[in-house]
């Protein structure tokens, strides 16, 4: 694993999750568990949403970073939203566990965001203007995700995602990853650049249209 990967070993497992309040929360996509974890952000906890009545050995887990505009608005800019509603469908129909992070506009928060947005419509990759605004293309962690899991008991999880970060992240803090499952979102007119940004610059496991690139 080398040095630095023994190292964010160690400081996942420091890190604690703590539980705020949980509840049951019927939703159209079938009924789970809400927990709220702190996130050190006023009234923002992190979400966990599961539906988990027994020790599984693989866990169907989706990691979510926050996208008010996507998740709550219905924004075409992303597919977040998109894959928020996938994944709790799949959850609720085959077991698992929601981890809503609040690290919306990949951490650079939702102002930031709306100003980002302006600098894509005037021609710029999501990753430029980050840059431009003085942010790394990508600010967000995983190390909060880790540290619910390790609350939740859950070793070895299934992974619903593009994104082999969270892949490596998981893996460097010591779950194992049994399997991921990917989640394609059909480019349209106003996220295919969004879309292909992701792959090329990410390195998002998508299998896009040519016509979208």
């Amino acid at each position: 694993m080398g040095n630095k990967g023994l190292l964010l070993q160690r400081n996942h497992k420091s890190m604690s999750a703590i539980r705020l309040a949980e509840s049951r929360l019927p939703t159209t996509f079938g009924e789970f568990t809400m927990i709220t974890y702190e996130s050190g952000k006023r009234d923002m906890p992190h979400i966990v949403l599961h539906n988990l009545t027994e020790k599984r050995d693989v866990t169907d887990i989706r990691i979510h970073s926050e996208c008010m505009t996507g998740d709550v608005f219905g924004s075409l800019r992303c597919d977040c939203g998109e894959q928020l509603h996938h994944s709790m469908e799949h959850i609720a129909k085959h077991g698992g566990v929601l981890i809503y992070l609040r690290q919306e506009g990949r951490g650079i928060g939702l102002v930031n965001k709306l100003k980002a947005y302006n600098l894509q419509d005037e021609g710029m990759d999501t990753v430029m203007a980050n840059v431009v605004l003085g942010f790394h293309p990508d600010e967000r962690s995983y190390d909060e995700a880790v540290a619910i899991l390790n609350d939740l008991g859950i070793s070895s999880v299934r992974v619903l995602t593009n994104n082999p970060e969270k892949l490596d992240a998981l893996t460097q803090a010591g779950i194992e990853v049994a399997g991921r499952l990917g989640i394609e979102v059909k480019a349209g007119s106003e996220n295919a650049g969004y879309l292909h940004t992701k792959k090329v610059s990410f390195g998002h496991l998508l299998g896009l249209d040519p016509k979208s690139e």
